[in-house]
């Protein structure tokens, strides 16, 4: 059985990589529907400057970590986390046999990127559902959930971006419609599709993965890592004290 662990505010739901798996590719059954979170350092500053986002948060069935800096912070407090980034866990799961028998719904990519993944996985069941630009609670939000909603997918991958995938999630959850399971999954199918790329295995190891895309993309990505990233380590250390 997982473990689950307080740390910074959240629970987290502590597994190992195959267990996650079997649990997410089992069949779901006929009704319900529940939904991952990955938090991520990002994810972790921006609910402590935007305290209306936690109901959205512990709406969720499951806080995966993402990031192995949190792991690290973590381990400093005698915690383990285990962390299993959403992008090996999306690959993971499309790569499992397992994963052709069920219906997938992917939401958000445009058209090309899920030309890119049938591509990819040719004997998969999945099921685009376009997002365009849109905010929660407007026309073109309840159009999406309900294009959702009518696939009735085993497999949600929700890929719109923090926060809106995970207000997504939530308002599929709270509306009782959807069925099955959901992933914030962000840019994990761009990283699948090779539309964009994982850092190197060096930076992976060594906990710098934000400083290769730092790298790769310092007009779109120097404020969240230079201004914001560093502020987890003053959450760390006002919750420690």
């Amino acid at each position: 059985m997982p473990d689950t662990v307080e740390f910074l505010a959240l629970d987290f739901t502590v597994a190992s990589p195959s267990h996650w798996r079997d649990r997410l590719l089992a069949p779901p059954p006929a009704t319900g529907f529940r939904y991952l979170v990955t938090p991520n350092v990002d994810h972790v500053v921006q609910l402590s400057k935007q305290p209306d986002l936690a109901p959205v948060y512990d709406a969720a069935d499951w806080k995966m970590c993402d990031s192995r800096i949190l792991e690290k912070l973590g381990r400093m407090r005698g915690l383990e986390l285990g962390c299993y980034p959403g992008a090996d866990l999306v690959r993971d799961l499309m790569q499992d046999p397992r994963s052709g028998s069920l219906k997938i719904a992917v939401v958000g990519p445009d058209a090309e990127r899920f030309r890119l993944l049938r591509e990819k996985f040719p004997g998969h069941d999945l099921h685009l559902v376009e997002a365009p630009f849109m905010k929660p609670g407007s026309p073109e939000w309840e159009r999406t959930l309900q294009a959702t909603e009518a696939v009735q997918a085993d497999l949600t991958l929700l890929c719109i971006s923090f926060p809106k995938q995970e207000i997504f999630a939530r308002d599929l959850k709270a509306r009782g419609h959807a069925r099955g399971t959901a992933i914030c999954a962000g840019a994990s199918i761009d990283f699948l599709t090779g539309q964009q790329k994982r850092a190197p295995e060096i930076f992976r190891k060594t906990s710098t993965e934000w400083l290769y895309r730092l790298l790769s993309q310092p007009g779109r990505l120097w404020k969240r890592y230079l201004i914001d990233g560093p502020r987890i380590f003053a959450i760390y250390l006002k919750e420690k004290g």
